[in-house]
């Protein structure tokens, strides 16, 4: 029997398809598959799903009290990734440093190509304020906040609501991207990411990207989850909403951030690779999970193999993640 008579969901909502299994109050299992895209029925995939178990019409309102629980994965980052179709989004960072994310490591993959393309960068604009932390975490330039403020002001007026802040050393001594992010927050940002929060380690570039990823995806991805929770009644109605992370974990919805939210579709199909594999007696395993629109293998030998830097859609980013590989062919 499910909590307080209520139907739980478990949602896993790819590129073509979104599978629906619900789990009736009499603790029965049923299952669905849908478009992810067929706005001509439904607006949204998920939803639609849960409508159609529970026997209501499209479009109709959920009602409150009847779900205990969601967990979904999602590839909504994914594909804003792919597609870059994230939010605007201003990198501000230490004066001198405005091209290291462009620069990058220098890594050359294609030795003999005649014609490079560099990848194109997530933020729209740069803007580099007076402020110097030494490796060791003291401060060498003080942060000019006044300066600071006119250049985020600048990009706010632009119509940019989005903020990625990393500094050099920042992770040392957080002082000056708290007091940036402060600013950022009176000029009026939405989305504030901090890189000492993101992605707390050395490497500055490696830092620079992942705080850029989240500061792009995170309020596309917030957008979406706050359409879902407020669908399903999860602060009216006490329903529970949590979103499959990059990682292979669950994770509350008002947590769930862009930088982990890159695989979390695929690393959800690991886990349950490794679960079912696990009740029918075999430890080491091989997953292969094919969709509509990519198809995914993954290796399992007893525990969960991740990495933790890891370049998608000629993108960097340092986040733990299943060790995934992906094939565009579905």
């Amino acid at each position: 029997m499910t909590e307080h008579g209520r139907w739980d969901f478990w949602i896993d909502r790819g590129g073509t398809f979104t599978d629906v299994i619900g789990k009736a109050p009499d603790g029965s299992l049923q299952a669905l598959k849908l478009l992810s895209e067929n706005p001509e029925h439904y607006e949204d995939a998920a939803l639609q799903g849960i409508r159609d178990l529970l026997g209501l019409a499209t479009g109709a309102p959920l009602p409150a009290g009847r779900i205990g629980a969601v967990k979904m994965g999602t590839t909504v980052a994914t594909n804003a990734l792919l597609e870059r179709k994230g939010d605007r989004t201003l990198l501000l960072t230490t004066r001198g440093f405005r091209d290291a994310l462009a620069i990058g490591y220098q890594a050359r993959p294609h030795l003999f190509r005649l014609k490079i393309e560099k990848p194109e960068q997530l933020y729209e604009r740069v803007a580099e304020v007076p402020e110097r932390v030494s490796a060791e975490g003291e401060v060498l330039t003080p942060l000019d906040r006044e300066e600071t403020r006119r250049a985020l002001q600048d990009a706010f007026d632009a119509g940019i609501r989005s903020v990625a802040i990393s500094f050099l050393h920042g992770y040392r001594h957080p002082a000056h991207e708290l007091a940036a992010g402060e600013i950022a927050r009176h000029v009026g940002f939405a989305q504030i990411s901090l890189g000492h929060r993101v992605s707390p380690l050395i490497k500055f570039v490696s830092r620079g990207d992942t705080t850029v990823v989240d500061a792009y995806l995170s309020p596309l991805l917030r957008r979406y989850v706050d359409r879902i929770a407020g669908a399903i009644g999860a602060e009216d109605a006490g329903t529970r909403l949590f979103f499959m992370q990059s990682s292979g974990g669950l994770t509350d919805a008002t947590l769930f951030q862009g930088k982990d939210a890159i695989l979390s579709g695929p690393a959800g199909g690991i886990v349950g690779a490794a679960m079912t594999a696990a009740e029918a007696g075999f430890a080491k395993v091989i997953g292969f999970d094919m969709g509509g629109t990519s198809t995914d293998v993954s290796h399992y030998d007893g525990e969960y193999e991740r990495s933790f830097e890891t370049e998608i859609a000629d993108v960097r980013m340092r986040v733990p993640m299943m060790r995934i590989h992906t094939v565009a062919a579905g």
